[in-house]
């Protein structure tokens, strides 16, 4: 996904020569954001296969371990792929968590969140619906990469659903109302996960999922 959603400071900020600012620097040289959403797109297809059909991590789960999808998701195109970010990130007025705190974050995260929920075995549909609001709600609010958080982010939703036996959710509501979205993610703030939750839930209830 090209990066002009954010604002950023700081030596991961540089951009492809002659991408007129709208692609991020990358091994391959490309300049073309279309290009560059097909090509992510692909190889995020591959990191599904490769997750949650080759290698289903059904345990708990680490840090290390989304860091190390998203090595192998981005690591032919970017060379901080998998790699905390240096950068800080805004969206619009929306400050995601300083780039001089992610390592404290994630360290809160991994304890607090991913060892307490993952695995997400012998879960109800209420108890994995906020399960998965909670932990992904924390860390899109941690944004601990340069690029790719929200994809990383769905992929840990999707890899606790299968855990506990549905299969990946259907985000197509998540996609039709993205104010309502970005909203339960702010109320995350506050610890207040109900929004989120409702959002986990109709993409865990969705025909086919």
């Amino acid at each position: 996904m090209t990066s002009d959603r954010y604002q950023a400071t700081g030596p991961q900020a540089k951009f492809q020569p002659g991408s007129a600012d709208r692609v991020l620097f990358n091994k391959q040289g490309i300049t073309d954001p279309v290009v560059m959403d097909e090509v992510e797109l692909q190889l995020l297809l591959q990191l599904y296969e490769h997750v949650l059909r080759g290698q289903f991590a059904d345990r708990r789960l680490e840090v290390a371990d989304l860091m190390e999808w998203h090595r192998q998701w981005l690591g032919n195109l970017y060379d901080w792929a998998g790699q905390q970010r240096s950068v800080n990130l805004a969206k619009e007025d929306f400050h995601f968590a300083a780039a001089a705190q992610i390592t404290r974050l994630l360290l809160e995260f991994e304890q607090q969140y991913l060892h307490r929920y993952t695995p997400c075995h012998d879960l109800d549909d209420a108890a994995l619906a906020e399960a998965i609001a909670v932990c992904h709600v924390e860390l899109i609010l941690i944004h601990p990469i340069r690029e790719g958080n929200g994809r990383l982010s769905r992929l840990l939703a999707d890899v606790m659903a299968v855990q506990a036996g549905r299969g990946p959710l259907d985000y197509s509501r998540w996609d039709a109302d993205k104010d309502g979205y970005f909203a339960a993610i702010q109320r995350g703030i506050d610890r207040d996960y109900a929004p989120m939750s409702q959002f986990v839930s109709a993409a865990l209830s969705a025909p086919g999922v």
